[in-house]
């Protein structure tokens, strides 16, 4: 992994108590001026789960799973762990990193895809951090990998879960089944600037895409199916005047049981892991949606620590030291650039600083 002193898992974070929901929630919509009663009842899906999300705990499980994979390829760099809205809290976890000797880092985050949110973001919580200790006195460098949406590992974790969930339907005529592919919705606009600022947009639709296109083939072509897979949105979370993705799946769960269908299966490529938004607007929502509907609803899993997934995302991080030292790497298809391009999913509503990119 040279030229890197540690590889950096940077998170979305959240809540592990009940008493940590709000100042959780303060955090995540800091700037929107949300009194703390409405941010009570937005937390209620996290009281259902006692007041803790899942996401850290998930986290835990893939440092675990890297670290594993790092000691069976005999490569001792450490693996550390930052969070934007819960501790450990990025500025502090690198704070650390620094008492311990280390100067270079590649970060890997826990979302694959390309848009503000979901990289951008990401980058310029980077820079904020590498700010402010660079004010006081301590210097870091760090890089990040590429969105790993396109890349095999993911590719290949979702297909197995996607094909085991559909095995449960053995006996259903294609005809009664409903292929869903889930993710976060976004606003319209963030997709369309989502890509290069120079490209055509949607990159955040279109990866998606690419994969469910991708994921249907590999699954009917295994089991033998001729199931049309479609790309459906969950945990929206905008004013009502603002255009977010669509259609909702539950939306999209009525309209099927009106046309008939009578078994679903919902694949949450979107997500790295079962975290909160799986667990409570599918496992939960979504879930209730379709049995008050009379439908069959199947839930694959998410790539979680899948031993090709996490592999894979090793694969990134040396492909990542190759590039810092020079080297040329193998190219894929729908590969993105480790260091993003000019005007790369901007920042529509106050542009800051990022890292990892040419702007």
């Amino acid at each position: 992994m040279h030229p890197y002193d540690a590889i950096l898992l940077l998170s979305f974070g959240g809540p592990e108590a009940p008493e940590e929901v709000v100042p959780f929630l303060r955090r995540v919509t800091a700037g929107r001026g949300i009194p703390d009663d409405r941010l009570e009842q937005v937390g209620q899906h996290y009281f259902l789960f006692g007041g803790r999300s899942p996401i850290n705990d998930q986290n835990r499980a893939l440092i675990g799973a890297l670290r594993a994979e790092l000691d069976a390829r005999g490569d001792d760099t450490p693996v550390i762990w930052g969070n934007r809205n819960s501790a450990p809290f990025l500025t502090d976890a690198l704070r650390e990193a620094h008492a311990m000797g280390m100067r270079r880092l590649v970060a890997v985050t826990t979302s694959a895809y390309s848009s503000y949110s979901s990289c951008r973001q990401y980058r310029e919580d980077l820079a904020a951090a590498v700010e402010e200790l660079t004010a006081e006195g301590l210097k870091l460098s760090i890089d990040k990998i590429a969105p790993y949406a396109p890349r095999a590992g993911f590719r290949r974790a979702n297909e197995v879960q996607v094909v085991e969930a559909l095995r449960t339907l053995e006996g259903t005529p294609d005809e009664d089944i409903a292929l869903l592919f889930v993710t976060h919705s976004i606003p319209e606009g963030m997709d369309a600037t989502s890509g290069p600022g120079d490209g055509e947009g949607h990159l955040y639709q279109r990866q998606h895409l690419a994969l469910a296109s991708a994921l249907t083939d590999a699954a009917n072509a295994e089991l033998g199916r001729d199931l049309v897979g479609e790309l459906v949105f969950c945990s929206r979370s905008g004013p009502p005047n603002q255009r977010w993705l669509e259609p909702d799946v539950n939306d999209r769960l009525r309209e099927l049981a009106a046309a008939g269908r009578t078994a679903v299966v919902a694949a949450p490529i979107g997500f790295v892991s079962d975290h909160m938004e799986v667990a409570y607007d599918l496992d939960t929502e979504a879930a209730a949606t379709a049995r008050d509907l009379g439908l069959r609803f199947v839930r694959a899993a998410t790539p979680g620590t899948d031993p090709v997934f996490v592999a894979d995302l090793v694969d990134a991080v040396a492909e990542r030291a190759a590039e810092a030292r020079g080297e040329a790497v193998a190219d894929l298809e729908g590969r993105m650039p480790s260091v993003c391009a000019a005007g790369c999913c901007p920042n529509l509503r106050s542009p800051r600083p990022a890292l990892c990119g040419q702007d």
